[in-house]
């Protein structure tokens, strides 16, 4: 289903890609002390039996995103670039199922669409990944969005990012939400300087705090600063189990993970979750300390079931989740 009113709240912009998720069992993990640095071991020169494969078509951060405000109650649009093939028009239709405006999602005549392997072992998951060379472009005949969220884009998108921070600039009603993916950390928070300038709100965890900023630092408070130091004037730093700190310039706040309501089944989209639920609630008015609390709640959904979207809450959801919180899941301020 396309939207067919012009508002936009919620426009992502970011690579679409399909994920198959291939279960095993016969492999192993090492770690470094404190369980840093792990790596996936399996016999090499081998055949080695799965357990199941399960393909995700639509999804990518910034995907997961727009489906995420789409299910909490928003006009949600996809800036994004398919091939001209089969997996592109399934991941549109997936969007497009999800109530996912997808008529900004343009075909390139000879990349082929995203494709992602995810060895799946346990609840952790490793993403093998390729980002197609797409060359990219706003679209021309966009209304201005309310928030504008960005994730995940491939190597050949440094120009498109200035294209979005000369937007911003020429539309500063709109909020940019930063989610950076692997690349656009890769890129430097030098050629991205504009970019954080006019960041409202950034995401990230802390081990891609350090690498954003080059330091081994792990003070968070330290960590805070030095990203808002880049421009954003909300910082989000998630710290896997333990929970997520935020800093608005004034105060900084501290929120424990939601519980689990049983054992994770695979963690992907557990990110993506968080970031889009409080980017949602600050769309919808809410003041930080209360959208803060969304996220949590819907990265502990996502990670019962396989894939980044199927346990996506919608608001009322969220809202029961909150009524039976435990005494412990409120904001700390630090």
């Amino acid at each position: 289903m396309e939207h067919t009113d012009t508002k936009i709240d919620f426009l992502a912009i970011g690579d679409v890609v399909t994920d198959a998720f291939i279960r095993i069992k016969d492999a192993s993990v090492h770690c470094d002390i404190n369980n840093v640095n792990c790596t996936l071991s399996m016999r090499f020169g081998d055949k080695i039996p799965f357990e199941s494969a399960t393909v995700v078509k639509g999804v990518g951060n910034s995907a997961n995103a727009a489906v995420s405000a789409a299910r909490l109650g928003l006009n949600a649009s996809l800036v994004a670039t398919i091939g001209n093939d089969q997996n592109g028009r399934e991941c549109v239709e997936a969007l497009q199922s999800q109530h996912v405006d997808t008529k900004y999602i343009t075909t390139d005549p000879v990349s082929p669409t995203n494709y992602h392997y995810v060895l799946w072992y346990e609840s952790e998951r490793t993403i093998l990944v390729q980002h197609a060379p797409f060359t990219y472009k706003l679209p021309l005949d966009l209304p201005v969005p309310q928030y504008i969220y960005i994730s995940s884009l491939a190597e050949t998108s440094k120009e498109f990012h200035h294209d979005i921070a000369r937007y911003i600039t020429a539309h500063p009603e709109a909020k940019l939400a930063f989610q950076p993916g692997t690349f656009q950390m890769k890129l430097g928070t030098k050629e991205l300087e504009d970019i954080y300038a006019h960041t409202y709100i950034f995401f990230c965890n802390i081990e891609e705090a350090q690498r954003i900023l080059a330091t081994t630092e792990s003070d968070i408070k330290s960590l805070l600063n030095g990203i808002a130091q880049l421009g954003p004037k909300i910082v989000v730093i998630t710290d896997g189990p333990k929970g997520l700190y935020a800093s608005d310039g004034t105060q900084t706040m501290f929120l424990p993970m939601y519980p689990d309501i049983a054992p994770p089944v695979e963690r992907t989209g557990a990110g993506d979750a968080c970031a889009s639920s409080i980017t949602v609630a600050l769309a919808k008015g809410l003041p930080l300390e209360e959208a803060l609390l969304w996220g949590p709640i819907n990265s502990m959904s996502v990670v019962q079931h396989v894939g980044a979207q199927e346990g996506l809450l919608t608001e009322e959801q969220i809202k029961e989740y909150l009524v039976k919180a435990p005494e412990h899941y409120k904001i700390t301020i630090l």
